[in-house]
């Protein structure tokens, strides 16, 4: 199996390129989780994160964001002295600024899934990248992503987390076109196309932007990249 290269290194790294990555997520916890786990890694690797991920969702109370948007001094200082998550300051109240973000997004309407997905006109877009070095870390869509993010409350949400998150939530179809879980990933998007196919719009727009330096991946981001605020 030629998995895109920088998937390689380690078994539950393989695993999270042939289980998750790339597979559209429509749940909106879900996809809290997500993003805030894509915040944390700012400045470090989604490898990283990646092996502490159980211990986040330990620590977050499985990312309820009820649960987290009622955090106080006391929680915040056991999330600081908890070695099981990055014990950054800014991050851990990032988290909890999310939490209240995302219930103040719902409480007004508006569905967390959707307001990602509109991004995409509700679709994945289908990337057809032959090497590494052609993708890229953050696009026009990503940009317009990150400023609504940060509208809304959220921080670390900065155009590269939010192409990274977008790449992992399967709102891009990023795998390269030799790694087989690229025509995986797009039946996917077209069983979910079949029965969104009476729904009204759903235009994608074309993901063009600045790309990534040669030899970095979308699973890394360099502290320069990070788009903490």
């Amino acid at each position: 199996m030629e998995r895109c290269p920088w998937s390689e290194g380690f078994e539950q790294y393989r695993r999270y390129h042939d289980e998750e990555w790339g597979v559209p997520l429509r749940d909106s916890r879900a996809l809290f989780e997500l993003l805030m786990l894509e915040g944390a890694q700012a400045g470090l690797s989604w490898s990283t994160i990646l092996k502490k991920r159980d211990t986040y969702r330990k620590a977050f109370h499985n990312f309820d964001p009820e649960r987290i948007a009622a955090y106080g001094p006391e929680d915040e200082a056991r999330l600081m002295s908890d070695a099981g998550i990055v014990r950054n300051r800014l991050k851990v109240s990032g988290v909890i600024k999310g939490a209240r973000a995302y219930l103040a997004m719902e409480a007004g309407g508006t569905r967390f899934s959707d307001f990602v997905w509109q991004f995409v006109g509700g679709e994945p877009l289908q990337n057809r990248w032959t090497a590494l070095g052609e993708v890229p870390a953050s696009t026009a869509v990503s940009d317009a992503m990150s400023k609504a993010l940060k509208k809304a409350g959220f921080t670390f949400v900065g155009s590269t987390i939010c192409y990274s998150f977008m790449q992992a939530a399967g709102m891009v179809n990023d795998h390269l076109v030799a790694c087989p879980r690229h025509k995986a990933v797009k039946a996917v998007k077209a069983v979910s196309a079949v029965k969104a196919c009476a729904l009204p719009g759903g235009k994608n727009g074309p993901a063009q932007g600045r790309k990534r330096r040669a030899g970095a991946s979308s699973a890394t981001i360099a502290p320069d990249e990070s788009g903490s605020a």
